[in-house]
């Protein structure tokens, strides 16, 4: 079987952040950093080369493929500050209405700039995404 590409390596995440060209995408992404690292109480750790991702949890397909990922985790992208919530978002319909401008994806979270949307929202969103993926993948 073939591993996965991302993994997790011990690249600085704060000499990653910091190489962030972006004055503002680069400010968003220690608030962000901040924030995670306060609703998992996980220290951030780099996955690949542009991933940071907080705590782990594992994961087995039908098929008995087995394979270990970030509990929730976030990228700043040229386009767009992209947000691991890795519990999808089919549960967090009314924290979305709530959040602001944004797009999503299956488990991306897409802002274009903190300003745009409510951080407490933002941060209840983590949290409950969080909970529901060490609760369900015990």
């Amino acid at each position: 079987m073939t591993e996965l590409k991302t993994q997790p390596n011990d690249q600085s995440v704060e000499d990653f952040l910091n190489r962030v060209e972006n004055d503002t995408k680069r400010e968003d992404s220690f608030t962000i950093l901040e924030l995670m690292k306060e609703e998992t109480g996980a220290e951030p750790i780099m996955w690949g080369d542009s991933i940071i991702g907080f705590g782990r949890y594992q994961y087995k397909y039908a098929s008995g493929r087995k394979g270990e990922w970030f509990l929730t985790g976030f990228s700043p992208r040229k386009q767009s500050l992209t947000l691991y919530i890795m519990s999808g978002f089919s549960e967090y319909e009314q924290l979305l209405e709530k959040l602001g401008k944004h797009r999503t994806g299956k488990s991306c979270l897409y802002i274009n700039k903190l300003e745009d949307i409510n951080l407490d929202i933002l941060r209840d969103l983590v949290k409950q995404s969080v909970q529901h993926m060490v609760e369900t993948n015990q």
